[in-house]
Formats: structure tokens, C-alpha cells, sequence
């Protein structure tokens, strides 16, 4: 079990980390600003169910063995990058303009879902558990499983309050901007391909 001083540790660490606005928080607010609060909010929730999965993952070691494997990191890299710039492409080859958009928005299941995939293809989370959360599993505790669980809970709760906060105030933003939706859409394809270019020139190469 982790002891009480570790998580308090663990937990001043963590908020300080998801605190710094990063890709997660960019995806998010390109969200809220372009769909609105309750689509910032969905790919919030989003993300951070990618992050459970990343938590059983690490939990029962499959993150240590992608790490180690640099053909299945790699394979994972690339359809994170892959998936980003098809993002990217989609949002800046949309001609449709708000009238248009205002009748066929995008169903906030699909941005959850969306948000689920963005996370989970990305390599940087892998490597965040194996080297950062580590640090603070104790295995004469015992349990080290069930350690990683509570440590990665903690860091979950900590980043789906941050995220929201970075949803809500770009959704409320948002609601007060007057743009054209062509050109949050361009915003949003841009952001999409910084965020293919930064994973793809993140990490380790083959």
C-alpha cells in the first residue's frame, strides 16, 4: 500500500505537472473554442478514460514491455502521428461555413471518443508512468500493482481537474468570440499538425 507521506508527495508532484499546459490541454481547449463548453468538457473525460487505460496498462507491466520493444513503440508513435495529421488534414480541408456547422455538429459521444484515442496513441503517456510514476512505488510495501493503481488514480483525478478547468474557461471564450467556424477550424487542423510533428519528434527513433 502506498503510505500516506508517499502520496502526498506523489500528489504535489502530479498537480504541478498537469498544471503546464501540454498537448492534452491544447486538444481540449481547440475543442471548447471550436464546439463549445460541453464538447471541451466530453474530450476532457475523454482523455483521462485514455489515461486509465494507460493505468492498467503500467499496472500489469504492458507499458515495460512497449518501452522495451522499440518496433512496438515505434508502431504505436506512428499511428499517434498518423492519427493527428489525419486530424489536421480533416479540419483544414473543411469548407463548411457556421450555418452549416450549426446544424451538424459534431456528436459530443464521438469527441469523447475521439479524445479516448488521442491519448492512448500517445507515446509520451507510456513513458510519463515508466519514468516518472516508478519513483515513488515502494516494493518492500508490497503490492506494486496495486500501488501503481492508486498512484495512477491520483494522477487521473489530478489531470480531469485541471482539464476541466482548461475546458471550461476556452468554452467560455469561445461563447464569447465572434469567428467564422472555417477559421477555428484552420486553428484547430493547425494545432492537430503541431501535435503530429511534436509526437513524431518525440522520443526514440527506429
Amino acid at each position: 500500500m502506498v503510505s500516506p507521506s508517499t502520496l502526498l508527495i506523489f500528489s504535489a508532484a502530479s498537480l504541478a505537472l498537469v498544471l503546464v499546459p501540454g498537448p492534452n490541454h491544447i486538444y481540449i481547449v481547440t475543442r471548447a473554442v471550436s464546439q463549445g463548453r460541453a464538447a471541451g468538457v466530453a474530450s476532457a473525460f475523454g482523455v483521462e478514460v485514455g489515461t486509465l487505460v494507460h493505468i492498467a496498462a503500467a499496472a500489469a507491466g504492458l507499458s515495460y514491455v512497449i518501452a522495451q520493444s522499440a518496433t512496438l513503440f515505434n508502431v504505436i508513435k506512428w499511428a499517434g502521428v498518423a492519427y493527428l495529421v489525419y486530424l489536421g488534414v480533416r479540419a483544414l480541408t473543411s469548407r463548411q461555413e457556421l450555418a452549416a456547422r450549426e446544424t451538424a455538429r459534431q456528436p459530443l459521444r464521438a469527441i469523447f471518443l475521439e479524445g479516448v484515442v488521442v491519448n492512448l496513441l500517445n507515446p509520451k503517456v507510456i513513458l510519463f508512468f515508466l519514468a516518472f510514476l516508478p519513483q515513488f512505488v515502494e516494493p518492500e510495501a508490497g503490492a506494486v500493482p496495486l500501488q501503481i493503481a492508486i498512484l495512477g488514480t491520483t494522477l487521473l483525478l489530478l489531470g480531469l481537474f485541471s482539464d476541466l478547468i482548461y475546458a471550461m474557461a476556452a468554452g467560455l471564450l469561445g461563447s464569447r468570440l465572434r469567428i467564422r467556424s472555417t477559421l477555428l477550424g484552420h486553428f484547430s487542423g493547425v494545432v492537430y499538425l503541431v501535435l503530429g510533428v511534436a509526437t513524431a519528434l518525440s522520443g526514440r527513433s527506429s
